[in-house]
C-alpha cells in the first residue's frame, strides 16, 4: 500500500504516545484524535493537545458524551470506585469504547485520504478489556473495510508487548524522556509518574523498573 497517512487513536498515555512515535517514525503524515467522553479528568484532554502541539501533530478531538450516557463506570463517574466485578472485569472497563473509537478513527481517516489507523490497545499487559484483544481488531479491520468499501489497515505495534517492552519501545523511538515526563496514565489526573497508587501508576511503574533494571544489566 503506497498511502503513507495515519490517524493515531490518542489519550495523551504513556501507550498511545508511544504508538504516535511510532507512527512518526512509521508514515509520511500522521495526524491524532481524542475523544471527549466525559472522562473522569479532563486533564487527558489538555496533555493530549500540548503533546500533539510540541510535536507538531495536526489533532482533532471529538465529543463521545454519548458514551457517558450509555456505560456509566469508573472512568467516567468519581463516585464510582475502581474495583473488580464478579465477572473479573474492573469497572474501569467501558463497553464498546474500543469499538466506538475504532469506527470514528477510520471515519476520520477516510476524510482526510489515510489508510493506516494506529491504535495502543495491548493484549499482554492489560486489565482483561474483551476490546484490547487481538481477535477484536483484526474482526473490526474486516467490518470497516466492508462498511466503507475501503482497505483500511488498523496497525497495533504494542500488542504482545508488556509494559517492560512498551518502555524499551519508546527508547529504541528516542521518545523515553518524552514519555515518561510529559505523558498521563493515572486514573487520578495527574501527569508523569502520577498518583503511584492507582492501578494504571502501578502497571506503568512496575515496567518502567523492569526496563530500567534489564538495561542496566545489558550496560553492565
Amino acid at each position: 500500500m503506497n498511502n503513507q497517512k495515519a490517524v493515531v487513536v490518542f489519550s495523551g498515555g504513556q501507550d498511545s504516545t508511544t504508538c504516535l512515535f511510532w507512527a512518526l517514525r512509521e508514515f509520511e503524515h500522521v495526524e491524532a484524535v481524542t475523544f471527549q467522553y466525559g472522562q473522569r479528568h479532563l486533564e487527558e484532554l489538555h496533555v493530549a493537545k500540548n503533546i500533539c502541539d510540541q510535536l507538531k501533530v495536526t489533532h482533532h478531538e471529538l465529543d463521545m458524551n454519548l458514551l457517558n450516557q450509555l456505560a456509566p463506570n469508573a472512568l467516567t463517574r468519581k463516585d464510582i470506585a475502581i474495583t473488580e466485578g464478579d465477572d473479573g472485569l474492573p469497572s474501569t472497563f467501558v463497553p464498546g469504547r474500543n469499538l466506538l473509537f475504532l469506527s470514528f478513527a477510520a471515519i476520520l481517516a477516510k476524510q482526510i485520504n489515510a489508510k493506516h489507523v494506529v491504535t495502543g490497545v495491548c493484549e499482554t499487559d492489560f486489565s482483561g478489556y474483551p476490546d484490547c484483544r487481538d481477535i477484536f481488531t483484526k474482526s473490526l479491520n474486516v467490518t470497516l473495510n466492508l462498511a466503507m468499501d475501503d482497505q483500511f489497515v488498523i496497525h497495533t505495534p504494542l500488542m504482545w508487548l508488556d509494559k517492560a517492552g512498551v518502555w524499551e519501545l519508546s527508547d529504541q523511538l528516542g521518545a523515553f524522556s518524552f514519555v515518561k515526563n510529559n505523558t498521563l496514565t493515572c486514573y487520578n489526573g495527574l501527569k508523569g509518574s502520577g498518583c503511584g497508587e492507582c492501578p494504571a501508576c502501578q502497571l506503568r511503574q512496575t515496567g518502567l523498573e523492569k526496563y530500567e533494571a534489564n538495561r542496566k544489566k545489558v550496560r553492565t
